[in-house]
């Protein structure tokens, strides 16, 4: 018998967390949630927070920029917003900054969030942090911020726009695993042992148009952890994703994604 932690704190947390952000001294933040809409595959977990926090869930097209604020539409007119969890990707955001023919995004928002008028959550810009190639830099942010050493290690990590690393990779390329920075979900990648003479020899055409574009690092054996599945338990490769809410005092909560790849 297994007892499982109730996650069910995290979405009050968060609330707590998103209100406490409003730039507007007010003792009522307004704070919603911004989908992209029914046709994001995500969709259904962002109507499920929005629930669990109490907040509305709104669409570019309930919000509107009047004066540097943003306002949700609402049948009793408009509503002023001081915080918004956005839930779409910082080039549809404004179509007067990013992507003009995006529909997904609210004019001029950005504009009310230079001028401090609304928070924005996360902060536009902060996806960088998903460029593989920050990876390699984890150690020495941890020195230069934190004046600190790594407890973990990092696995070795080449930068092929580097040509000292990208010729050591290209001769060592049966040992390596080679990622495009922005790729997720095994696209974009090359597993040098499991390749065959033509695809690296595509591959490495491929990474020459721009490298960098593109990180190694050598193949690993991952750990397993013990899966239920058919029944019983069997041992899969494991993902997991910490949940952490920033704050005066910061939280890591016991809140966690955990997947598995399927078989083959």
């Amino acid at each position: 018998h297994n007892k499982v932690r109730s996650v069910m704190e995290y979405p009050a947390l968060l609330r707590k967390n998103l209100r406490s952000l409003s730039p507007r001294q007010t003792s009522n933040p307004n704070v919603v949630v911004l989908t992209p809409g029914i046709y994001n595959a995500a969709y259904f977990e962002h109507t499920a927070l929005a629930r669990l926090m109490g907040l509305e869930l709104v669409e570019g097209r309930d919000l509107v920029v009047d004066n540097h604020k943003v306002y949700m539409k609402t049948t009793s007119g408009l509503q002023q917003v001081d915080v918004i969890y956005r839930r779409v990707d910082d080039e549809y955001l404004d179509p007067l900054v990013f992507k003009p023919e995006s529909t997904l995004g609210v004019s001029g928002i950005m504009s009310a969030y230079r001028k401090g008028n609304v928070a924005i959550v996360n902060a536009v810009g902060n996806g960088v942090a998903d460029d593989k190639a920050i990876y390699s830099y984890v150690p020495k942010m941890i020195r230069y911020y934190l004046n600190e050493e790594p407890v973990l290690k990092n696995v070795p990590t080449y930068q092929l726009g580097n040509p000292d690393e990208r010729k050591y990779v290209f001769s060592n390329i049966e040992k390596m695993v080679v990622k495009k920075t922005n790729e997720s979900g095994g696209y974009g990648m090359l597993m040098g042992s499991a390749a065959t003479a033509e695809e690296i020899e595509k591959y490495i055409a491929n990474v020459m148009t721009d490298p960098r574009q593109f990180i190694a690092q050598p193949i690993i054996n991952l750990s397993s952890s013990p899966c239920y599945m058919n029944g019983g338990l069997a041992p899969r490769r494991v993902d997991l994703r910490p949940y952490a809410l920033c704050s005066p005092n910061g939280k890591v909560k016991p809140t966690l994604i955990s997947f598995f790849p399927a078989p083959g």
